[in-house]
């Protein structure tokens, strides 16, 4: 008899299927004194290789074939196929495809995709229906999908229904790889190639999965199809289609659909009841939400204290107070008292709306009945304390909450560290790590920390490092907390690589970051320039397991906002889409504001209006920035109607809204109309405060109108509206500016424009007068009467503020370089620093821009030198400066120069610097140059004039490039198209 080769399970990896040659004779068993047990596989065997031996091949390979359909065990199976093997027989299809789906069942899936890979395929064998069932599973257990769909799309091509287990197998491996988009395009083609049935599991899942991402529509036409085939939809897969649905802000849809679900035997029981009233409540919908509660109520669910805080609270967001405590009441009528939350809700209002001494007596209530204030109410209250500057107070109740044995967090400590001396961020951080460690840890402090405050911030650090380890040590889970901390105030204080030590040290001890040390190293490395490290930490954190969250990305877009880098701040916030991250309402307000402090406002609109299409809720913030974006670029009707909209959104328009809307209406000599909303803002509750009067005084101050903006300035004070720096600033600066430009005439106003006036100060307070009696008019009648007007005003400013201030310096300075008085500018710059204060990039700015109006840019640009000779690094707003410099006097490779090095430094040209440029190169017949900063400022989204466009278009056409004038327009049109399609 012929000896068998083994054919093990591991065998098919190692070696391919292939048949071998026929031995020449057969061997015979060894001798054996015992007859052997003859089972029906050895039976067969032998009657094969009797068939065999008579030349009758075909017949033995049917003996083997049905052995192996016929075989229990997979081992049985692979001994009757090694068998065949060893004879040089060749197996059928049906043979391999037993084989191949006994390798499936049993999990062997790499042994059939060998099997198959060796045996059909290498062979050239055709495969049949099943077994390209088989393989679309096979393939779909291994995890390679792309075979699997080949395999499934060949079937649908074949006009053949794949199996429904291979269907099921197909979406979940979709499923389970987080492709839910092509999970969904095979649940599509199934559907219209056939009515098959899927298993529940592989419906549930591929609605989840649609709906956890937003494809709401898809989600609910497979719920469709469910309900269509007849497979009962369970409590869970309602429950988390309604949920998708208010998530994502579609409510009444959630809502309708609630209902409708109810006729499959789904009831709306009082969970659901209560998610989707606080759906509608974070929607601002109160009067749907309240509808809602009142069918809840009639349906016989009785609410807990999480509903009636959850109304309570989305009427506190709307200022309906008044509502909100009649909710209140009807909870402790009903018999619940009010928990935690109802007071932290309650709390939070009073120090929204500035009533702290309420939040005071509200916090002591709270003990009264029991209710013991967690770190949450006391943070709320001691910022609000901290905001008012009263820090007695703030430290005074800081030390009850320790004495009541709260323990401080991250979130209280951000909150105190702020208002706290620059520097002193590790002190204090010390201090709230002695409070986690003594209470929360149980750790004698006395054996650790000294009880004096250190002498030095780097014993601070030796004694928090050391606090740190004890406190790991502890197993405490508020180790994290702690060390969070540290990294906090480390960051705060500049100190770059000790923070990220500390964040090193944390991974070794296997400690996870909380999201805002994660956040402040962000911030920091993004306020150093370092954007690369800060992408790289976003990695840090997706390793560790922590999703960066809207938080995160708005410190990214807020920094590069400061630094005027929008371009690389809308990058973030295409990626932040891409992430599946819908951008919050505070990334959009930062990009808005950047967009308008440089004039770009109808980049600014776009995004305002983009924000609204993408279905963010705007909030009173971003409109106030718009409307201040439109008021300050001179657009006073737009922010008026923008005003207007507010209303459309359930938002009452704040003090900050009417500061930003009064003056703008001013400043485009619409006064008359700025008294209307000055009177709607009195009657809504709102006095005007120092930013209203400080904006106004400088509106006339830009007019010319000294007399009403001093009369102004004297009404703040009889008003007892306190005059704070930015008010002495802007006078400062507004008298000193027009030094050079008065020649002893007043401006002479309209009786149209006195009449807005009087009516104006009407509204703000009765007629008033000057001190002495006189007139501006009559003081100053000259250029040098003006000057000494502006010397005497910085005196009596010294005077009264406490001490010299860095801006008020800048705006004398200022002026006396308006007034092209250089020597008396500098005489103040020594001044200033006789006094301790330090210039910073904008005294530098103001002094170059000095000089460059007198033409003396050689001395703009040795003072450009020192200043980065003294480590002051120069900002945007410097390098424009001189870039225009350069191009009043003709230096075009100076100025092409600087432009490099700017764009080095991660700034980018203003407009107005690349058009001085654009102009300046067009003058020269530099067409090569002038071409390149062209490209540039498309890049950019910077479109140029229409007349520097046109003459750089006549100059390539002269000089017979008009390949390049063409590519030029081609160049303009498609990035016009692009940002009308999808924006800048």
């Amino acid at each position: 008899m012929i000896k068998h080769r083994a054919f093990p399970f591991k065998f098919v990896r190692r070696r391919p299927f292939t048949s071998c040659p026929l031995p020449l004779e057969p061997q015979t068993p060894p001798f054996s004194s015992s007859p052997p047990q003859i089972t029906h596989r050895d039976l067969c065997f032998s009657i094969a290789d009797q068939l065999i031996g008579r030349g009758l091949v075909s017949s033995a390979q049917k003996v083997i074939q049905r052995l192996i359909s016929q075989s229990y065990s997979i081992p049985e199976a692979i001994s009757a196929a090694d068998f065949a093997f060893s004879r040089g027989m060749e197996l059928d299809l049906v043979s391999y495809g037993f084989l191949i789906r006994r390798f499936v069942i049993s999990g062997e899936a790499s042994m059939a995709e060998a099997l198959y890979m060796d045996c059909i395929v290498g062979k050239g064998l055709k495969p049949n229906r099943k077994l390209l069932n088989y393989m679309i599973i096979c393939y779909c257990k291994l995890g390679k999908l792309k075979e699997a769909k080949l395999y499934f799309d060949r079937l649908i091509e074949l006009e053949v229904r794949p199996w429904v287990s291979a269907c099921n197998a197909i979406i979940k491996g979709f499923i389970m790889q987080d492709r839910i988009s092509e999970a969904y395009d095979c649940f599509c083609e199934i559907s219209a190639a056939s009515d098959t049935v899927l298993d529940f599991a592989c419906y549930n899942r591929l609605v989840n999965g649609l709906c956890d991402r937003g494809f709401l529509d898809e989600g609910l036409h497979v719920f469709d199809v469910m309900i269509e085939h007849g497979v009962p939809p369970t409590v869970h897969v309602c429950k988390s289609l309604i949920i998708s649905f208010c998530k994502w802000g579609r409510v009444e849809e959630a809502e309708i659909l609630s209902t409708e679900i109810e006729s499959y035997g789904f009831v709306v029981d009082k969970f659901m009841y209560t998610y989707l009233i606080n759906s509608y409540c974070k929607g601002r919908k109160m009067k749907m939400a309240m509808r809602l509660f009142m069918r809840m109520l009639k349906m016989g669910y009785e609410p807990d204290n999480y509903t009636y805080n959850t109304l309570i609270h989305g009427f506190i967001n709307l200022g309906m107070f008044s509502k909100g405590w009649l909710l209140h009441n009807m909870m402790v009528s009903s018999g619940l008292k009010p928990d935690l939350v109802t007071y932290q809700l309650m709390l939070n209002k009073y120090c929204r709306d500035e009533k702290v001494d309420c939040a005071l007596m509200l916090l002591n209530d709270m003990l009264r009945c029991d209710i013991v204030p967690n770190v949450h109410c006391y943070t709320v209250v001691l910022a609000a304390l901290c905001k008012e500057q009263k820090l007695e107070e703030v430290y005074s109740l800081y030390h009850k909450m320790l004495d009541s044995g709260v323990v401080p967090d991250h979130v209280l400590f951000f909150t105190l560290v702020k208002n706290h001396p620059e520097g002193d961020q590790l002190y204090f951080a010390l201090t709230v790590l002695q409070a986690i460690a003594k209470k929360s840890c149980n750790i004698d402090i006395s054996t650790i920390s000294r009880s004096s405050r250190p002498k030095s911030t780097k014993d601070a650090m030796v004694e928090i490092e050391y606090l740190l380890d004890e406190i790991a040590r502890s197993h405490s889970v508020l180790a994290n907390m702690a060390f969070s901390i540290y990294i906090i105030a480390l960051c705060m204080g500049g100190k770059l690589d000790a923070a990220l030590d500390c964040m090193e040290k944390m991974e070794n001890l296997r400690l996870l970051p909380l999201h805002t040390a994660f956040n402040s190293l962000i911030k920091l490395l993004t306020q150093e320039g370092l954007v690369e490290g800060a992408e790289s930490l976003l990695e840090v954190m997706q390793d560790q397991g922590l999703v960066p969250n809207q938080l995160t990305f708005s410190v990214i877009v807020n920094e590069l906002c400061k630094k005027g880098d929008f371009p690389a701040a809308i990058d973030v916030l295409y990626q932040i889409e891409e992430r599946g991250i819908k951008p919050n309402v505070a990334i959009y307000n930062s990009i808005i504001g950047c967009l308008g402090r440089q004039r770009m406002i109808h980049e600014a609109e776009f995004f305002f209006y983009r924000m609204l299409e993408f279905g963010v809720d705007p909030d009173e913030t971003i409109f106030v920035t718009m409307i201040n974006a439109y008021s300050k670029n001179g657009m006073a009707n737009e922010a008026q109607k923008l005003f207007e909209k507010m209303m459309d959104y359930d938002l009452r328009p704040n003090s900050h809204a009417y500061t930003a809307l009064i003056p703008g209406l001013v400043k485009k000599n619409m006064t008359e109309k700025g008294c209307v909303y000055l009177d709607r803002m009195m009657k809504d509750g709102f006095m005007p405060n120092a930013v209203l009067y400080t904006s106004l005084i400088k509106q006339f101050l830009r007019k010319r109108e000294f007399e009403f903006a001093f009369r102004l300035f004297e009404l703040m004070e009889k008003s007892e509206v306190e005059q704070d720096l930015v008010t002495y600033i802007t006078l400062v600066s507004g008298v000193c500016r027009n030094i050079r430009q008065f020649d002893g005439k007043w401006y002479l106003s309209n009786e149209k424009s006195d009449k807005g006036k009087e009516m104006l100060f009407h509204l703000l307070h009765q007629d008033a007068i000057f001190s002495n009696g006189k007139s501006l008019k009559s003081l100053i009648s000259s250029q040098e009467e003006m000057k000494f007007f502006a010397l005497e005003l910085v005196e009596k400013i010294k005077k009264v503020s406490c001490m010299p201030d860095l801006f008020l310096y800048n705006g004398i300075i200022s002026g006396f370089c308006w007034a092209h008085n250089m020597q008396e500018a500098y005489e103040h710059l020594n001044l200033m620093q006789s006094e301790g204060v330090h210039p910073n990039q904008v005294t530098f700015t103001i002094l170059i821009d000095g000089h460059i109006q007198f033409g003396e840019v050689d001395i703009a640009v040795a003072l450009f030198n020192k200043m980065n000779a003294n480590g002051v690094a120069p900002d945007r707003m410097l390098f424009n400066t001189l870039i225009r410099g350069f191009c009043k006097v003709g230096r075009l490779l100076d100025a092409l120069s600087l432009s490099h090095t700017m764009q080095k430094r991660g700034f980018l040209p203003s407009k107005s610097s690349y058009e001085k440029l654009l102009s300046f190169l067009c003058a020269h017949r530099s067409s090569v140059h002038a071409l390149r900063i062209f490209e540039d400022m498309i890049l950019h989204n910077y479109f140029p004039c229409r007349y520097n466009f046109q003459w750089l278009n006549s100059i390539l056409c002269k000089d017979n490039k008009l390949d390049k004038a063409q590519a030029m327009c081609d160049m303009l049109l498609n990035r016009r198209n692009y940002q009308k399609n999808v924006g800048p």
